[in-house]
């Protein structure tokens, strides 16, 4: 954080490899280093959060859409991630953040968001059948979340 704060300004790259580095703080939602890039949650509303495909099978996509709106009558910084729950072979859940956007959000701006998360076989992952969490998570923190089923073939 104290490299971040002394660099912070120097110049475009700098800005861009200090950001790159507070990748892990930032889709862990670390207060200091949301303040640091100005990102506050409040006045932020998230709404209608929609799965689409409520139960999906390996090898498909879980399609879900929801609706951000700022709140507030002033422009604000927004990052925007999703949070995909995935079930371990123990039983247990584990997070795994995705980032949606990061942008100026005006005052009272509402924006419908639509995203599609692939479930095909890969070698990094195994995937394991049984309820699945998605969360959105606007500038580190979780404002709602839903439950889906993954169905093996």
């Amino acid at each position: 954080m104290g490299i971040a704060q002394q660099w912070k300004g120097i110049s475009k790259n700098t800005d861009a490899i200090i950001k790159h580095g507070c990748r892990t703080l930032l889709k862990q939602g670390h207060p200091a280093i949301l303040s640091f890039y100005g990102l506050d949650s409040s006045d932020f509303d998230v709404t209608n959060l929609s799965i689409h495909t409520p139960a999906v099978k390996v090898g498909e996509h879980l399609i879900f859409s929801f609706e951000i709106e700022n709140g507030s009558s002033t422009a604000k910084s927004l990052r925007l991630e999703y949070g995909l729950y995935y079930q371990k072979s123990n039983g247990q859940l584990s997070r795994k953040v995705f980032k949606i956007s990061e942008r100026i959000y005006q005052g009272a701006e509402i924006n419908r968001i639509e995203r599609k998360q692939s479930f095909k076989l890969i070698t990094t992952r195994k995937f394991y059948a049984g309820k699945h969490k998605i969360s959105i998570i606007v500038n580190g923190r979780e404002m709602v979340q839903q439950e889906f089923e993954l169905l093996h073939i």
